[in-house]
Formats: C-alpha cells, sequence, structure tokens
C-alpha cells in the first residue's frame, strides 16, 4: 500500500515520538541476553546495537548483578510473569540514573520465551509526559499488550494482553501477519504502519479504535507505538508494537497525579495523624472503598523506637487506627474508632505483614465461618454485612523500622485488587513513609522537649505570706513545637518575693534547653538580691555570653539566641512592687475594685542580642493595694494570626476583671479559648494577688547610731516577741540584734533602721548607709573581734544582706516555734 493511500485512512491522532520522554525499549532471551535493541535505548544509556546486543543485560541494568546470577533474577521473572519497579541503569560514561523498568514476557512459537524491557528516565518526566499515552501506562503499570513483528510483518513473539486488546488468540497470531488473521483495510494500515516504521528504524504513536470479533461492534480506543528493534549488526531485526487501553490508561493518569499529588499533600504537615488520614483520603475512592492506616501505638507522640522488622519472636506491636476514609459517610465498615486501639486477630494477614513487613493482596478474600476473622466478632460481621470482597494489606516502613500498616477494601467496587493495585497501594504508602517518619522525629524531638521544659518549669509555687499565685502554661501544637516560655516565684528575704516570665525565641530542644539556662541564672541573681534592672542586665550578658561560646552552626552563621523577660520584686511590707523588662509585654495589674491597667514601662531591649546600650533597663516602682491581681504572661497568650496584641490584651484584661474570684478559676477563664484551637506559640499566664504585713506582723525602729543602740535594740524586740507571743525566740533574737546593730554602728554612719516581721520565719533586718557587704571570718583564738557574723549564722536559718537605695540591709531568719527547723549548716574553724 501506498503512503497515500495509508494517510487516507482515519487512524485517529498522531503524535511524534519526540514529543515524549524517550521510552528505551529492548528484548531479551531467556538467560537475560540482549537481542533487540531501538534507537531510543541508545539515546538513553548512550550505547549503540553494535555494544549491546549479544551481552548480558547487567551491562546497562545492576538489578541482573545484583541477584547470584542473571538466571536467578530470570527465573524470578518468570514465576512474576513480569517485573516492574524503579531501579539503577548504567550510561556508557558511568553515570548511574534511576528510570521505571518494566520487564513483560512474551510467548513465541514452539514454547520459546523473550522478555520486552521498557525504561524511561525519571529525570525527563515532565506532567506532560506523565499524561502521555503509552508512558502514562507504563509508568502506571496498567496492562499492556506486545507483540513482536518480523522483517515479513509475521508476528513471532506476543503476550496475553494483546489478545485482549485485538480479540486475536496468541496461537492464531503467531507465525501470521496481521492482514492474514484479520483481512481488512484497518488491518492494512496497521501493516503499512509496521512497515514504514521497520524501514526508517523511527517511533511512532497512533491512537486508534479496535473491535473485538466478540464484542458485537462495540469498540473501544487504544494507543499504540511501534518500534523498530536493532540487532548486533544495527540492521533491522523487526517492529514491536505496545498498544494500551485508553480506559486503563486514563485511569493510569489519574493514579499519577495521585501520587504526585500525595507528595505534596502528604508533606505538608508534621501532624502524623494529620499524614495518616489524608493517605486515606488519597486513596478514596481512587484505589479502594475503604482504607484505614493503623500505626505503632508510639508512632503519634514517638515516645520509643519503632519495631525493627522482620520481628524477633514473631514479636507484634500494639496498633491504634491513625486515620481511615470510605466511600460511605461515616466509615461504617470499620469496627475501629479513629485514636482508638485495633485489635489483630492470630493468623490474619494483619499478623503476616506485621511479623515480616511484606505487603498482603487477597483478591478473592476468603469469608467462610471460622477463619480468622471470626477471631474477633467485631471484624466479622463488619466484612459480611458490608460485602469485603477484595483486600490488602502494606506495611509502613521507614527501613528496617516498621510503623505501621495500611489496609485497602473493596466492598461496592466489584473489581478485585490485583498486581498493579498492590504496586500503586505500596508507592502510596512509599510517599506517605518520608512525611510519617519526619513527623515521627519530629514528635519524637517535641515530646523530649516538652518533658525538657515541663521538668525545668516550677512544680510548686511558693509566694509565701507576700502573694497567692496559680499559673497556666499550654505548650504550640506539634506544627510548631515547644517553645520557650518559662516563669517562676522566687522567695526572697524579708517576706518579699520575685515573680518573674519570659520567653525564648524559637522552638523545640534548643529553646527548652537555653530557658532552662535563663531559669537557672534568674534564680542564682535572685538571690544576691539585685535590683530588677540591675538584674536583667547582668541577664543580658549571661545569655551574649552564651551566645558567643555555642559552637557555630555547620553553616557557618553565628547562632542567633533572643529571650524576652519581665522580672519584679514584690515587698509585702511596703506594698511596693519594682518591675523592670527586655522587650517583654507589660503586665496587666487589677486593682480590688476590677479596673484594669497596663502600666507604663520602659520597654527595654531584649536579652541576648547586644542591642542594650549604656543603661537598657529601667526599674518601675508601684505601689499597690492589698489584693490587687497581676497578671504576667507570654505574647502567645495576647498575639495570633487573628488579632493583633492590643486586641489580646483587651480580651486578657476584660477576663480577669473580676479580681475577688478564685485564681484557678481567673486563669481557667483567661485560657479557655486556647484549649479548643491549635496555637502556634507556647501559651503562658502566672497570676498573684498581692497581700500585705500588716502593723501586727511588722515593727520598724529609728535608732542612733551609738553605743547604746545595741541595748534599745534588744529591748525593743523583747517587748515585740512579747506582743507576738514569741518569747520562746528572745534569747536568740536579742543576740542576733545585737551583733548586727552594733557592726552597724561601727561601720557605719548615720542613724540605723532596725525591722522584724513575722511571716514564714521571724526575720530581723539592720539598715546603714555603709554600702560594704559583710563578710564571714574565722577569728583564731587570740583575735577580740569577728566572731559575731558567727554567731548570727549559727543561730539562724540562713542569713545575708541586699542593697539598698541608701546603702544596705543586712537581715538574718529564725524559723517559728513549731515549724520545722533547717539551720544555716555551721561553718568549721580553718
Amino acid at each position: 500500500m501506498t503512503t497515500k493511500s495509508f494517510d487516507t485512512l482515519t487512524l485517529g491522532k498522531h503524535s511524534n515520538g519526540l514529543d515524549m520522554p524517550d521510552t528505551a525499549l529492548a528484548m531479551l532471551d531467556e538467560q537475560g541476553t540482549v537481542v533487540g535493541w531501538t534507537q531510543a535505548a541508545e539515546h538513553l544509556v548512550g550505547r549503540s546495537a553494535e555494544s549491546v546486543v549479544g551481552r548480558s543485560a547487567a551491562l546497562v541494568l545492576p538489578l541482573f548483578g545484583e541477584r547470584q546470577s542473571t538466571s536467578d533474577f530470570v527465573k524470578h521473572c518468570r514465576a512474576q510473569n513480569g517485573w516492574s519497579g524503579t531501579t539503577a541503569v548504567r550510561h556508557r560514561d558511568g553515570r548511574v540514573m534511576e528510570a521505571c523498568l518494566r520487564i513483560t514476557m512474551l510467548r513465541g512459537m514452539a514454547g520459546a520465551v523473550r522478555w520486552f524491557v521498557s525504561l524511561i528516565d525519571t529525570g525527563t518526566l515532565s506532567g506532560d509526559a506523565m499524561s502521555s499515552l503509552v508512558s502514562g501506562p507504563l509508568l502506571g503499570r496498567a496492562p499492556i499488550g506486545v507483540a513482536v513483528r518480523d522483517p515479513q510483518l509475521r508476528c513471532v513473539f506476543a503476550n496475553d494482553v494483546m489478545a485482549e486488546h485485538d480479540g486475536i488468540p496468541c496461537d492464531k497470531r503467531l507465525g501470521r501477519r496481521l492482514t492474514e488473521v484479520v483481512p481488512g483495510p484497518r488491518s492494512e494500515a496497521l501493516e503499512a504502519m509496521t512497515q514504514q516504521v521497520l524501514q526508517s528504524g523511527t517511533t511512532k504513536v497512533h491512537e486508534y479504535r479496535t473491535w473485538l470479533p466478540m464484542g458485537k461492534g462495540r469498540g473501544y480506543p487504544l494507543a499504540a507505538s511501534f518500534h523498530c528493534l536493532q540487532g548486533a549488526d544495527g540492521e533491522s531485526l523487526g517492529v514491536c508494537l505496545v498498544s494500551a487501553d485508553l480506559a486503563e490508561s486514563r485511569l493510569a493518569r489519574e493514579r499519577l497525579a495521585a501520587v504526585g499529588e500525595a507528595e505534596a499533600r502528604l508533606g505538608g504537615t508534621l501532624d502524623v495523624m494529620r499524614i495518616s488520614q489524608e493517605l486515606a483520603d488519597l486513596a478514596v475512592p481512587l484505589l479502594a472503598d475503604l482504607v484505614a492506616v493503623d500505626l505503632e501505638q508510639s508512632t503519634p507522640s514517638g515516645d520509643h523506637s519503632a519495631v525493627r522488622v522482620p520481628s524477633a519472636g514473631g514479636h507484634r506491636p500494639p496498633l491504634r487506627r491513625a486515620g481511615h476514609a470510605s466511600i460511605h459517610a461515616g466509615v461504617p465498615e470499620s469496627p475501629w474508632v479513629r485514636g482508638g486501639p485495633v485489635t489483630v486477630p492470630q493468623a490474619s494477614p494483619f499478623a503476616a505483614v506485621l511479623s515480616t513487613g511484606r505487603s498482603h493482596l487477597e483478591p478473592m478474600l476468603d469469608r467462610t465461618p471460622g477463619i480468622w476473622m471470626d477471631q474477633v466478632p467485631a471484624i466479622g460481621e463488619k466484612v459480611r454485612s458490608h460485602g469485603v470482597h477484595s483486600l490488602m494489606v502494606v506495611p509502613i516502613r521507614a527501613q528496617n523500622a516498621l510503623l505501621g500498616v495500611v489496609l485497602f477494601l473493596r466492598t461496592e467496587d466489584p473489581t478485585p485488587f490485583h498486581e498493579g493495585d498492590l504496586l500503586l497501594a505500596e508507592e502510596l504508602v512509599r510517599r506517605a513513609v518520608r512525611a510519617l517518619d519526619n513527623a515521627r522525629r519530629y514528635a519524637r524531638e517535641q515530646t523530649a522537649a516538652l518533658t525538657l521544659q515541663r521538668n525545668l518549669l516550677p512544680r510548686r509555687l511558693r509566694g509565701g505570706t507576700a502573694v497567692e499565685t496559680a499559673s497556666r502554661y499550654l505548650p504550640a501544637d506539634v506544627e510548631h513545637g515547644v517553645g520557650g516560655d518559662w516563669f517562676d516565684v522566687i522567695p526572697l528575704s524579708g517576706a518579699r518575693v520575685a515573680l518573674v516570665v519570659g520567653d525564648v525565641v524559637g522552638h523545640g530542644l534548643h529553646a527548652a534547653a537555653t530557658m532552662g539556662t535563663l531559669r537557672a541564672a534568674v534564680r542564682t541573681l535572685a538571690d544576691l538580691e539585685l535590683p530588677p534592672a540591675e538584674l536583667l542586665s547582668r541577664l543580658d550578658n549571661t545569655l551574649q555570653r552564651l551566645v558567643e561560646e555555642d559552637p557555630e552552626p555547620a553553616d557557618g552563621t553565628a547562632a542567633v539566641v533572643g529571650a524576652t523577660c519581665l522580672y519584679a520584686v514584690y515587698d509585702p511590707a511596703t506594698r511596693v512592687c519594682t518591675m523592670a523588662r527586655a522587650g517583654h509585654p507589660p503586665p496587666a495589674i487589677i486593682d480590688p475594685q476590677g479596673r484594669v491597667a497596663f502600666p507604663d514601662l520602659p520597654t527595654g531591649a531584649p536579652l541576648g542580642l547586644g542591642l542594650g546600650l549604656g543603661d537598657p533597663f529601667q526599674s518601675v516602682e508601684l505601689e499597690l493595694p492589698e489584693g490587687s491581681l497581676i497578671a504576667f504572661y507570654t505574647d502567645g497568650l495576647v498575639e495570633s494570626r487573628d488579632h493583633d496584641i492590643d486586641d489580646g490584651m483587651n480580651s486578657l484584661g476584660a477576663a480577669l476583671a473580676e479580681p475577688d474570684q478564685a485564681l484557678e478559676d481567673l486563669c481557667d477563664r483567661a485560657t479557655e479559648s486556647f484549649l479548643e484551637q491549635t496555637s502556634c506559640d507556647d501559651v503562658t499566664l502566672l497570676l498573684v494577688r498581692t497581700c500585705s504585713l500588716g502593723a501586727n506582723r511588722a515593727a520598724s525602729w529609728t535608732l542612733p547610731s551609738d553605743e547604746c543602740a545595741s541595748g534599745k535594740a534588744r529591748q525593743l524586740v523583747t517587748g515585740q516577741l512579747r506582743t507576738w507571743g514569741l518569747d520562746a525566740l528572745a534569747d536568740s533574737t536579742e543576740l542576733i540584734v545585737s551583733e548586727l546593730v552594733t557592726n552597724a554602728v561601727r561601720h557605719g554612719t548615720g542613724t540605723v533602721t532596725l525591722c522584724l516581721k513575722q511571716h514564714n520565719a521571724l526575720t530581723c533586718e539592720v539598715s546603714d548607709t555603709n554600702v560594704c557587704v559583710p563578710q564571714l571570718r574565722s577569728a583564731g583564738i587570740t583575735d577580740e573581734n569577728g566572731r559575731g557574723l558567727f554567731l548570727v549564722a549559727q543561730l539562724s536559718r540562713r542569713w545575708g544582706s541586699r542593697p539598698a537605695p541608701e546603702g544596705k540591709v543586712v537581715w538574718a531568719e529564725q524559723e517559728l516555734p513549731g515549724a520545722s527547723r533547717t539551720r544555716s549548716r555551721p561553718l568549721q574553724a580553718a
């Protein structure tokens, strides 16, 4: 037939082979030796027919060489009627590429066998290429028909699928031309196409419609590609025709699109439960009528290492339902609820997959009474009542770790699962494994960070007689990770208390560890009784040194660490609260009448960034009525994507505007909106209600700076202790007061102030104008001085000094009668 008469026939759309990715085709004999080559194969691996034909396929396919022998791999292919998957391909220049490989068994006359090999370089695949007529089925593993014709156009090899496509049985096809088997113009057109490819050595792709003899006139479209096979001398050996059902091709394209979509959908979150649900939603109804994702119970939290497979001693991990989807609303086919435990019957496909780590395909599910599903009646009832007839179970494996299994079921769809479905299911699960493993590792880190943070935060707040306290800490959601929020209440001398809240920049273990370091540093600096502004300055220096001492990241960039902090000291004797802040939101202060105020404190620079120049922090004193409420918080409580910080502060003030309520109830009101939603930042709230030491629990006197001062002081404290009913402490208190007043008179100038406070201890304070800090000395046997502070240390549970605006305060505490006594450790003489 001439070219002109061929062009007059309507075969449908024609596309040049260059418009699709190079599909490299080759033919192997039963021993794995290359017996046919194509120009596309030469283009892919850089080897001509002369250098490949007659040699083992292991030359370009390392997969063959990885087996004990090529014949072993051929035996494996024969048992499976072929092979498909992603494999390495060796280029002539030594490069190793990743390619989609498919091996199809062809049968010839007298029982001869050949292997049809197709390769697509994954690096060349684009969105258009993925949906091309022929590469779609090849890549999607849809059934393809293959027939090989010799130079005389006689069919010499074919597979069984080709008979399904054109209705010609294999025994009638072999050894004959198409026009001999099915005479007619369409057969003549296809033979003309075959002859053209044979003569030109090129590849052509056409779409055409075929009518099966038993189809009673009903036709369906096929896509066919014609490839010239070359021998060792480069001459044409024949033509290979590859056909695919376009209906299967469309399904393959949909599935390929789903696989491509899976990467984006599954990798868009670090929540294990969401990933599992996305996987189930993705596969229904595309692949199955019901999909369930069951994870090893520690996987969502990352608490423990995953189970290794194959498992030793047949150990099977307990499972929990992480996600499921169905074509029916509410997933009525599932006996287990999402988030609940899953029971695995003995000797079931699930148990086998958990033990071996290998997938299970059961095209026709055996529902005979008394089998494995009846070990758990809920499973048997659901399977039979909903008509489950086909099943696949695919393990979720990250390297050798078993994270769980995915169950695929068909109920309404009458078509049983087949090998192609299993391959697609395994591909979807493989895409999910990366996301699940990343999420599991992230969850493990966040669990460790949260555990670390909870252990570093105070377990019990001790406000003493100065304040009542309550607190809340709500960690951020798993997507953002645990932050570096912290708060503390630190008892100080003289019934005073330090109140602190802070927030380290960032999330995760590093933020939690930095938070722990800063909290310890604040406690250490608080023991020095520093004013708030000075304490923040020293804390800023401490954090800057930490940043400088940290090793640099691998990319050479300097580590960036910052934190905000609000530090306050409240004195119940004067009802004065002294505050300073370093870039932290101001506290909310609610007076006993419910009026809310956010004091205008100097903002200060955040800690650790080196932004504080000169005097970066300033203290502000506020006198508060007894019963005032102070709210310390982090920005996670007042700032979110939905509202700015001003709106959040107003909402916080409104929630706390009833200060007479219990502090725990107020904490609940202020944080209740965060309990039902995910938050991108930690939420921290510390509430304190101020108390005061009235005249009945505090006494103060001014003494002259002369030799009579200590005697006067002894008389005053003795009388006050008698009034308070603390006569048992009179002797020890007289000695302590005498020594402290004597030192103040001897080393200071001006008047001396004596203060006695009864709170959870008895505190004696002596103020003078000398700024020098008293030091304990070890007096020698002949020394006349140096024993006073040693005596004070022996009589008190603790003592110390703190700076004051006009000098210093030296103080000593004693246990009240009836309280457990914890005395200072005696000093040993040198």
